[in-house]
């Protein structure tokens, strides 16, 4: 029998252990996380939604954050800025911006998950989103994207012609 070179090609999630899935979580953070490390380049939009993905799905109340670029679109950091609850998080402008403006940012893509397990932007988030564009454009800051995440999928405001 021909040895396969995917060692995880024949894994199936149903018949592994919570302990192997977190052990596969964390693996799979670490190889994402190499793409998204101070200084790399996001070139790949697929892979930053995945990392935006493991990092935000488990999490019980509602985060808003950022991915903060040079402009290459390197990464300089990566911050949660706002804590909520399970549906809903106060974002403030003068905070965003006062981050962009201490990192040096030249670009930005923004992040938060729905606790409730539906992606789907409201329009709260669209006019929140608009703002800090808006809000951003004052002070030369490009906004790249701005990703919701849910446990089972994402949406990409940049796909859907959103930003």
């Amino acid at each position: 029998m021909k040895q396969s070179s995917d060692r995880f090609a024949d894994l199936k999630v149903g018949e592994l252990t919570e302990v192997e899935k977190q052990s596969l979580r964390g693996l799979a953070m670490k190889l994402l996380s190499v793409k998204h490390r101070v200084g790399s380049p996001l070139s790949d939009a697929m892979a930053t939604r995945q990392y935006l993905s493991l990092r935000l799905a488990d999490y019980r109340h509602e985060v808003f954050g950022c991915l903060l670029l040079d402009t290459r679109h390197r990464v300089i950091a990566q911050r949660e800025l706002f804590q909520g609850t399970i549906d809903g998080a106060a974002v403030y402008p003068r905070i965003v911006v006062q981050e962009a403006l201490e990192s040096n940012a030249a670009a930005m893509i923004f992040f938060h998950n729905h606790p409730s397990g539906v992606a789907e932007p409201s329009s709260a988030d669209e006019m929140l989103t608009k703002r800090l564009k808006d809000a951003l454009a004052l002070i030369d800051v490009r906004v790249l994207d701005h990703v919701v995440v849910s446990a089972g999928e994402s949406v990409s405001f940049a796909d859907r012609g959103l930003i």
